[in-house]
């Protein structure tokens, strides 16, 4: 990024706002840019960006002229930006609405909007508004990512341009072009949703991102509108979920428990080979049931119906091309995680310096590490920001007219914020995490002590605050709905609730979906959490001497033990909750993973990360085990494949060639 530049921009909107009469194109060229040079030609193209850049931010910058000259005449007009202009209103709110707010922001964590649910966070921090509340101890729902096209889609709906990909037709199961207004996404029945304008078909049509076959490409040069009054959850109940189907499936003998409990009948021979069992399982939905049912590899082949059979063979060829192709050099050029978002920008430090002034005003003496924690950045980045700080103020440059920031004793300190003591407005993408979180809330039992009632009023009122805060850029909240968080074990939810609280242990039953198997523990409880409605416990298992994560709907009891819980071990530290706890004999894979699947590595923690020409990634994974990596690999059909250990690539493979060997 041009430190430069994000000085110019800083240096131009504190001399606007303290403007009373406004300021000429001489005097800004003279007391501002400095880099211009002499061409007048360059100053003006640089001062018309810069104007559209702060516009960006929600600055109305007002043109004055003088009495008696023309609207044409440069050296009589000035400009200036209101002290009130984009600042973002008071939004005073009670430690309830605090709590219930933290767990709408953490909905996104680890998805698309997280970036922009943790900015509005820090906003209201820095205007004083948020207090100092925690989540509520031991649950922690959140919203699964849904991959790098419901980024673009998003980035598109901001920008108000349509987008074009290549879909494959539930109807014809041909792959085919469509370009599309995209005015909603939103999930329903566990899939995620496009709901747009079709240009080619002129007419409404819905999307599931699972069917798109290649990347979503933003048609930048065109412009499209959401509809007003838009709504997308209203759109998506319309929606009838599919009709329930049964396959036949032929089970491996003493395979797929997990699979076998679902099922409608089993006979002892297929009568199609020995070994085998005729399993007839129910479903809806063919394209999430192939996922599963692909990664079971050779122990099971699908008879019917045709549908299903035929999208468990496209996954297995795919992910069979995919493991075929040439290998790519498995390097990480970086120590750690790469950066996969765009580059960042001065328009991205501004924003950042924007937050913290005021976040700096209500929050004197913080250590500079902690500042910086708290903006998600570097000790460095922080510094580079605040040395460009106290270089920047009023156009007259004296002592009185900078930016008073000292940090000598490792604390920060502002005397002076040259009236940017708020932060600006929430973003669209900003108001949307927040209030898209907070209607998604609607189902989670309550939390943080408080009722039920107490919680869906304060889920009430504070969207009624957020929404009033937002004004304008919560236009795109009605277009994302977010899936439900509900647990569907109930019963099982509110026991590990209740032991949590009571410091108790429990003892389960509990299906293993990797080793096919069942098994009784002990446990001590330590925190609940969720990716959509599926959720998870995560707890001390005594058996295994270390933590464990648990899904409750593959728990077959549970009960308390009569025994308070007897280790101190604690939640792993950091938010959100790893599906995998590491050990020292974790298997360390390197995975290829298309740009399609990249979010991958951020769902299995990669420790390190190399972004590859083609716009997919290297990732180094630790896992648990590896006898689970070649479901892994054919689940996800051709967007990820091992690269090392070589025995392991090559064991996953033959994995998926025996799979598809039965067709």
């Amino acid at each position: 990024m041009s430190a430069s530049r994000t000085e110019r921009l800083l240096n131009l909107l504190i001399a606007l706002l303290n403007t009373k009469y406004g300021l000429s194109r001489a005097v800004l060229r003279d007391k501002v840019y400095h880099d211009a040079g002499d061409s007048d030609v360059a100053f003006g193209r640089m001062f018309e960006r810069d104007k559209a850049d702060l516009k960006q931010f929600g600055f109305e910058i007002e043109t004055l002229f003088a009495h008696g000259f023309g609207s044409d005449d440069p050296a009589s007009t000035r400009y200036r930006i209101g002290k009130v202009s984009n600042r973002l209103p008071d939004v005073k709110l009670t430690p309830s609405e605090g709590t219930v707010l933290l767990l709408a922001a953490q909905l996104w964590e680890r998805a698309a909007l997280g970036t922009a649910a943790a900015s509005a966070l820090r906003k209201l921090h820095a205007s004083g508004d948020l207090a100092d509340v925690e989540l509520p101890a031991g649950v922690q729902p959140r919203i699964k990512p849904a991959g790098q096209a419901f980024d673009d889609i998003i980035a598109a709906m901001n920008g108000q341009h349509p987008v074009s990909f290549g879909y494959r037709a539930a109807s014809t199961g041909k792959d085919e072009h469509r370009l599309v207004e995209p005015w909603g996404l939103g999930s329903r029945f566990g899939q995620w949703y496009l709901v747009g304008f079709d240009r080619d078909r002129k007419a409404k049509r819905f999307f599931r991102l699972s069917r798109m076959t290649s990347e979503v490409q933003v048609e930048a040069a065109e412009h499209c509108e959401i509809p007003p009054g838009f709504d997308t959850r209203a759109e998506l109940d319309s929606l009838n979920e599919l009709p329930l189907q049964e396959a036949q499936l032929d089970v491996a003998e003493g395979r797929l428990l997990g699979l076998r409990k679902r099922a409608v009948s089993v006979s002892s021979n297929s009568g199609r080979q020995a070994g085998r069992n005729r399993v007839s399982v129910q479903f809806r939905d063919s394209e999430l049931f192939a996922e599963e049912l692909a990664s079971y590899g050779p122990h099971v082949l699908v008879a019917g119906p045709p549908e299903l059979r035929d999208a468990v063979i496209r996954r297995l060829e795919a992910a069979a091309a995919f493991a075929s192709s040439p290998v790519v050099e498995a390097r990480f050029p970086d120590a750690g995680p790469a950066p996969r978002a765009r580059k960042r920008t001065s328009e991205d430090q501004l924003n950042r310096m924007l937050q913290l002034v005021p976040f700096l005003v209500h929050h004197q003496g913080l250590p500079i590490q902690e500042v910086a924690d708290r903006f998600g950045v570097s000790r460095k980045e922080l510094l580079e920001d605040l040395k460009i700080l106290i270089c920047s103020g009023r156009p007259e440059g004296y002592p009185d007219d900078l930016f008073d920031i000292d940090w000598e004793n490792e604390h920060v300190y502002i005397r002076e914020h040259l009236e940017l003591n708020r932060p600006i407005r929430f973003s669209v993408d900003e108001a949307c995490a927040l209030l898209t979180g907070l209607a998604t809330l609607g189902g989670l039992p309550a939390q943080a002590g408080m009722s039920a009632d107490e919680q869906t009023g304060a889920l009430e009122s504070v969207t009624l605050k957020l929404t009033g805060a937002a004004g304008e850029a919560g236009r795109l909240a009605a277009a994302v709905a977010g899936p439900p968080v509900t647990p569907a074990e109930a019963g099982v939810f509110e026991t590990i609730t209740g032991a949590i609280q009571k410091g108790s242990q429990l003892r389960l039953r509990y299906l293993s979906q990797q080793r096919d198997s069942v098994s009784e523990r002990d446990v001590d409880p330590l925190r609940l959490y969720s990716l959509d409605n599926t959720w998870y416990f995560e707890a001390y298992c005594h058996s295994k001497a270390g933590l464990r994560n648990f899904r409750l709907d593959r728990i077959e009891v549970i009960e308390p033990n009569g025994r308070m819980v007897s280790t101190n071990s604690s939640p792993e530290d950091g938010v959100p909750v790893k599906l995998f706890t590491p050990n020292d004999d974790d298997v360390v894979v390197v995975l290829q993973l298309t740009r399609q699947g990249a979010g991958l590595a951020d769902d299995y923690y990669a420790e390190r990360t190399a972004v590859l020409p083609d716009g997919g990634l290297l990732a180094e994974v630790r896992f648990g085990s590896a006898d689970w990596l070649p479901m892994f690999v054919a689940q996800h059909g051709g967007a990820v494949r091992i690269l090392q250990p070589a025995e392991l690539a090559e064991t996953s493979a033959a994995w998926v060639s025996a799979a598809l060997a039965q067709y």
